[in-house]
């Protein structure tokens, strides 16, 4: 089949556009051209590379023409964030290809109150983004059930690997975190220490569109938690990262108040927006309906993450000490 991408120079496309050429299909990745894929790959010499600003052709109306164009059988849609570009590019699209996946996001739901939580027992969402993402969603779906395209989104926890800095314990991206676990340092973290935070590996979502291809009619119409096995607790994963350095982890617990004085802005909205959340999610439907199995389970994810940084001088610990 001819596979339009959108989107797939970055973490997803990074594990999924080699994932659809070694099974046979043509590929097609649209681009802004301002990134590359974080690792190489043979089969990217077979890939037709289209460069588009998805924003301001999205702006103007001329990007669902422009992936109509190219005649695609399957499209993977991995920026879509607002309810009206994914209604209009359903509506172009509607017709003439016979399958559209959709990359949503785990918060699409809000606060977790069953866990781990099914798609049948999510929360409502809250935030632009994660509202924008469970109207993509449920736009997708009653265009299946109305008698339309056949359509699907995936929905994938807090996404890994080599190339970038992954969610640390305490649900941001501030590096020091991982200097403080990896010398013994006192960690302070906002509340317990039992919120979570619920990782997967770029491979293992790039798997869960592989498959959602492969299982068209099991996966038309529906959605799906994409995520590791398990999600982390705090706790659980500020220890587990000390052991990797030889260390024992220090945590002590403070109040938010506490814990935004003493960071960033950037990094407390971080934490309180993943840890408010406290994703842990099921991925029982995906295995179900589609054979979906993740290879990596959380902290072997974000092993491999910390590890690259380290090797490639991004994150400034000893390398010697990693597990």
């Amino acid at each position: 089949m001819r596979i339009v991408v959108i989107g797939g120079s970055g973490h997803i496309g990074t594990f999924l556009v080699p994932r659809l050429v070694r099974a046979g299909h043509e590929v097609v990745n649209i681009t802004r051209g301002t990134s590359h894929a974080y690792a190489d790959a043979p089969e990217w010499q077979q890939v037709r590379q289209v460069t588009a600003d998805r924003r301001r052709e999205d702006a103007d109306g001329t990007f669902p023409s422009r992936v109509a164009a190219l005649r695609p059988d399957v499209v993977i849609d991995l920026v879509c964030f607002t309810a009206e570009s994914a209604s209009a590019l359903i509506e172009r699209l509607r017709g003439e290809v016979g399958h559209l996946i959709e990359c949503g996001s785990i918060w699409r739901c809000g606060r977790s109150a069953v866990i781990p939580t099914t798609e049948l027992t999510m929360t409502p969402p809250f935030g632009e983004y994660g509202i924008q993402k469970e109207l993509i969603a449920q736009l997708l779906k009653e265009e299946t059930a109305s008698g339309g395209m056949a359509t699907t989104s995936l929905h994938p926890g807090h996404i890994s690997g080599p190339g970038w800095l992954p969610i640390g314990p305490l649900g941001n991206l501030d590096p020091t975190v991982w200097q403080t676990l990896a010398t013994g340092g006192t960690l302070r973290m906002p509340g317990l220490g039992a919120e979570s935070v619920h990782h997967v590996h770029a491979d293992d979502v790039a798997q869960a569109f592989e498959l959602a291809v492969q299982n068209r009619d099991a996966a038309a119409g529906e959605d799906f938690n994409i995520v590791s096995p398990a999600a982390l607790t705090v706790r659980g994963f500020a220890s587990a990262v000390a052991g990797w350095f030889g260390r024992t982890a220090v945590l002590e617990s403070v109040s938010w108040d506490e814990f935004r004085q003493a960071t960033t802005a950037r990094f407390a909205v971080q934490s309180f927006e993943h840890l408010e959340r406290s994703p842990c999610f099921s991925v029982q439907k995906a295995h179900d309906l589609l054979g979906y199995t993740p290879s990596h389970g959380s902290l072997e994810t974000v092993l491999e993450s910390v590890r690259w940084l380290i090797d490639n001088g991004e994150l400034a610990v000893d390398r010697d000490l990693v597990a």
